[in-house]
């Protein structure tokens, strides 16, 4: 029977697989294989590439940096009782971008849960996250927001770029959702214009305005003529 041997060399205790056996009326140990080695009373265990298994792959690396930017800039606080929630629909925007009933499939394949307060994270309280933020005054927040990102990456914006663009909705009960010309030529379905403003130089959003999907580019830019000016 083979049993955990010990072996003390250069200050440091090794372990090992050994088997005692009697050959030509001798007892003989032989080598089974290497084990780990202890440290501070634990055994540390080693194994061969070969015997590991993978049982589950997580994402992490980058929902760790999306987090350590959102703490940055102090955006939890900015958003309200369901700010765990909206975090993890921004980061799943940013790295993989699903529907929002596949949102809790997913969360499961992170460790979220280790950045943020989400046990029993279901598809209602998503919902009801991106309903809280009906409830936000768009223009004062966003102000707010962008101030911080200033203050916290010392920029001093001098100048800003303004992009339109629509996109179509499945759906048919969206107030904003109206005829017009789709820049992906889908038929059909109603539209809204989403216009952005960002920093010349460094890209920083400054704000974002959802339009009428029948409200010409031209227009968007004149409702935010003055918006521009109080940046």
């Amino acid at each position: 029977m083979s049993f955990i041997r010990r072996i003390q060399r250069g200050g440091r205790v090794y372990l090992a697989e050994v088997k005692n056996e009697w050959i030509n009326g001798k007892c003989v140990q032989r080598h089974i294989r290497y084990v780990g080695r202890q440290a501070d009373g634990k055994t540390l265990l080693a194994a061969s590439i070969s015997e590991v298994q993978v049982e589950q792959v997580k994402l992490f690396g980058p929902l760790l940096v999306l987090n350590h930017l959102a703490k940055e800039i102090q955006l939890a606080e900015q958003l309200g009782s369901y700010s765990q929630e909206i975090l993890s629909l921004v980061y799943a925007h940013c790295l993989d971008y699903r529907s929002l009933n596949y949102m809790p499939t997913w969360f499961e394949r992170t460790d979220l849960n280790f950045l943020l307060s989400l046990d029993g994270l279901t598809e209602k309280r998503l919902v009801g996250a991106l309903d809280s933020l009906e409830a936000l005054d768009a223009q004062a927040w966003q102000r707010r927001l962008f101030e911080r990102v200033c203050q916290q990456y010392r920029i001093r914006p001098a100048g800003v770029i303004y992009d339109v663009t629509n996109t179509y909705l499945y759906g048919r009960h969206c107030p904003l959702g109206k005829p017009g010309h789709d820049k992906e030529e889908v038929k059909g379905r109603p539209l809204i214009q989403i216009g952005l403003g960002v920093t010349q130089e460094e890209g920083f959003p400054l704000f974002h305005k959802v339009f009428d999907g029948n409200v010409h580019d031209a227009r968007t830019l004149q409702d935010l003529v003055t918006l521009f000016g109080s940046y």
